[in-house]
């Protein structure tokens, strides 16, 4: 077993990351931290080290307990960190809006222009 992985590898292999290039792509914007500073793709991750990962839509806090070189299945890709993530934010749940009846015909300018607003498109 080694003694320490690559930051982009580890990220993909416990599934953080979809591919290796978006792991790699995160740590050259500085979205992946290791022990609290920015990693870039080679840093090394050790059993131990807190690694954290922002994404679009949140960020994870996890603890390595397990070095891993290939990509895993979501069980054992668990198994190899500890998550202290925050929970994620609840969605909001958005009833139908800009929703016509059928048969009303083709909307006119102005209800085009106020659907365009509330699905929050730029009017032409």
């Amino acid at each position: 077993m080694p003694e320490s992985v690559r930051a982009d590898v580890w990220v993909w292999a416990v599934r953080l990351a979809k591919t290796r290039t978006q792991a790699t792509d995160a740590c050259k914007a500085g979205h992946v931290r290791v022990r609290g500073e920015r990693a870039k793709p080679s840093t090394p991750v050790r059993v131990g080290d807190t690694v954290i990962v922002r994404t679009h839509e949140r960020e994870r806090i996890v603890v390595a307990t397990k070095l891993l070189l290939k990509r895993v299945g979501a069980a054992p890709a668990a198994e190899a960190y500890e998550d202290h993530s925050p929970p994620p934010p609840k969605k909001e749940h958005v009833g139908a809006f800009g929703v016509r009846d059928r048969g009303a015909g083709k909307p006119t300018k102005r209800e085009r222009r106020q659907l365009d607003r509330l699905r929050g498109r730029p009017s032409r």
